[in-house]
């Protein structure tokens, strides 16, 4: 993916809100010149504005925002307006207004707040859009489009639950196929036809788990499905490319489904920085998002929206400190963005984001620390040009599936609330962040081709098919790490027979998984493994060896003290780590990887990180490689470089660099 030679610099830009001052137009473009900014998204959630009546079409605001653009160098990205109706339409077609999960009818209000599934506002949508697109769509200043904004939420209404139950009959086939992928006999459950189905509801059904997992799916594929047209009208008159923004870990989609539809994947990063306990586990956990929205399509993708300065709407709104607003900006790049974008440009005057951060505030002049923090940033990624186009080449991919964290948040045991899947994720990707070694975070369903090492931490769900291609890997010379409750259930979340891990991975790890012990929050448990010491909590699986399967670790306490909790096992030309606990402090997990990236020849890319430093590698088809190199730490930190590079910024040939705290370089080696 590659929009543009130099690194988009840019975000939301919403002119209609001050339609009554348009000299303010004028003032915007004087400032993003001093900004350095080269796009503007436009558009998001101007339906009203563009349509105040039914038929009555007004497009005088994106027509002189447009020129104005053009004029001063500023590229737009155009935003379709689905994300929030106007009242008139609301008053008049009150169907397409959402039906809550306890079959309440929304009022108008909000945002999202439409239905899917409505011909009507399907209908009004794709009117505006093949609108804009005749209008704009081969304009020179257009960019690409953006699709809505922040897909979310669902409708139970009559409409939805009449396509839920076509996209059952259509997975299905019979009723009888469905009653047995649900084993809905258990409670009586029963279905005689597929007009019986409800969508689960807390006023109806939430306890037949194959049910909760299709409806979600079936909400994925109705948002995608609703996408798809949106983007269809665009491209009447239009070939620019689409995106949509998504959220990161956000689970009310399955983001590897919705993303199909589009040209690019975009996404909005609000971390929370400046914790008491310091900023590691934010960057780490902002940097496993990255990745995650790189690996949507195996692709470098847009920062489509970020703050500042701060945010408005977490619990506490705290300022970024000087520097941190450059160095998390610099971490999008290092991961794969090929933008910096914020909302927003100008705050708005009143309502709930009147407060949140923005380039621009309500003072309205360009002598702030924010707006000479932005300045400066554009000035530099200017002279950062040369990135674009090159992209991390990671040789490890973590699994994460929305559908494998449905069904165990669904999942009745274990802990019940709060199985910290995420955590368990992170837990797994901290070794190789701190280490400066790039991963992937894709489907269990998608390629492993090119990877030297998989990581499935809580791969619970795991159909047959997954597993088949999970043994291919290890059997062809692969390397294949995984953690307790693996391949517990199929792709309907019926438990596999024949004992855990199911589907065939027994015979690949070389075990089997008898007992898994819950453990209370405050409760550890001593583990001997790698020839040190260590402790678990949350989860320790009691396993069962194979003759021929290699133990690693062991307990030390408990009732199962002596069996193994770490197990490797060959498998064809490869190897198959299983890890049978959650590991208490990261401990273990770093020197477990760090001897694993030993083994397979995983090396950083510097001879030293210091601590709360991260390092990232870029690299383009000429072969050239930039370093990424982050103070994420709140005390200046000496980075040696190992050999001569330089900074790409001024050319200027170092062997160490000095970062201050939230400091960071680009170096091309």
């Amino acid at each position: 993916m590659k929009l543009s030679d130099k690194i988009i610099f840019g975000g939301d830009y919403n002119p209609e809100q001050w339609r009554e001052t348009p000299e303010i137009w004028d003032e915007d473009m004087r400032l993003m010149r001093l900004a350095h900014w080269n796009e503007a998204t436009l558009g998001v959630f101007s339906f009203a504005e563009l349509e105040p009546e039914e038929g009555v079409f007004d497009f005088s605001v994106p027509d002189a925002i447009f020129e104005k653009a053009e004029q001063n160098g500023v590229k737009i990205i155009l935003s379709t307006p689905s994300g929030a109706m106007p009242r008139w339409m609301a008053e008049k077609y009150p169907e397409i207004l959402r039906t809550l999960d306890d079959r309440r009818k929304a009022v108008y209000g909000r945002r999202e707040n439409h239905c899917l599934t409505s011909p009507v506002y399907r209908e009004k949508v794709a009117e505006i859009d093949r609108k804009l697109s005749e209008r704009y769509g081969k304009n020179p200043a257009l960019l690409a489009w953006h699709i809505s904004n922040e897909f979310n939420g669902e409708c139970h209404c009559p409409l939805c639950r009449a396509a839920f139950c076509d996209f059952l009959e259509k997975k299905y086939g019979t009723v009888d196929r469905l009653n047995a992928a649900w084993w809905t006999r258990f409670w009586s459950h029963r279905a005689n036809a597929f007009s019986e189905i409800e969508p689960p509801s807390p006023i109806g059904e939430t306890c037949v788990h194959g049910l909760t997992l299709d409806w979600k799916r079936f909400v994925t594929a109705q948002t995608a499905d609703f996408a798809r047209a949106e983007i269809e009208a665009v491209r009447a008159f239009s070939d620019r490319p689409v995106t949509t923004n998504l959220m990161g870990f956000y689970q009310g989609l399955d983001y590897r489904e919705l993303s199909k539809p589009f040209d690019f994947v975009s996404w909005d990063n609000y971390p929370v920085w400046g914790k008491p306990e310091g900023d590691e586990g934010t960057a780490a956990w902002t940097a496993l998002t990255h990745d995650l929205m790189r690996s949507m399509k195996r692709e470098n993708f847009l920062l489509m929206e970020s703050t500042p300065s701060h945010t408005n709407w977490k619990d506490v709104n705290k300022l970024y400190r000087p520097g941190m607003m450059r160095l998390a900006s610099l971490q999008a790049l290092a991961h794969g963005s090929e933008s910096v974008q914020y909302f927003q440009w100008r705050k708005s005057r009143g309502s709930s984001e009147k407060m949140h951060g923005a380039v621009v505030d309500h003072y309205g002049k360009e002598d702030t620390r924010v707006f000479g923090e932005v300045a400066a940033l554009g000035e530099e990624l200017e002279k950062l040009a040369p990135i674009v186009g090159s992209t991390p080449r990671p040789r490890v991919a973590l699994l994460y599936d929305w559908d494998n964290v449905w069904a165990l948040q669904d999942l009745q045991g274990m802990q019940k609330k709060n199985k910290q899947v995420g955590g368990a994720l992170l837990r797994q990707y901290l070794p190789f962040w701190r280490a400066g070694i790039s991963c992937d975070v894709i489907g269990r369903r998608e390629s492993y081709e090119g990877y030297s090492l998989l990581v499935a931490p809580m791969t619970y769900l795991c159909e047959a098919e997954t597993a088949k291609r999970l043994a291919a890997f290890v059997r062809e010379g692969g390397t294949l790490v995984a953690t307790y409750a693996l391949a517990q259930t199929d792709e309907n979340d019926l438990c596999h027979l024949g004992g855990f891990p199911g589907a065939g991975l027994s015979e690949v790890f070389g075990l089997r998984a008898e007992e898994l012990d819950t453990l209370y929050p405050e409760e550890r448990v001593k583990i001997s493994a790698l020839g040190e010491s260590y402790l678990a909590k949350d989860y320790c699986e009691i396993l069962k060896p194979e003759a021929d399967t290699e133990i690693l670790g062991v307990y030390e306490s408990e009732f199962y003290a002596g069996t193994p909790c770490l197990t490797s096992h060959a498998y064809g030309k490869g190897r198959a780590y299983y890890i049978a606990f959650r590991d208490a402090d990261g401990a273990f997990s770093g020197a477990f990887y760090r001897r694993l990236a030993g083994e397979l020849g995983l090396e950083s890319p510097l001879p030293e990180i210091p601590a709360g430093v991260s390092v990232q590698v870029r690299e383009n088809e000429k072969g050239e490689a930039f370093l990424f190199v982050l103070n994420f730490s709140r005390e200046e930190r000496r980075v040696p470089l190992g050999r001569e590079m330089t900074l790409l910024k001024n050319g200027e040939a170092l062997s160490e660099l000095v970062l201050p705290p939230y400091g960071g370089e680009v170096l091309r080696a």
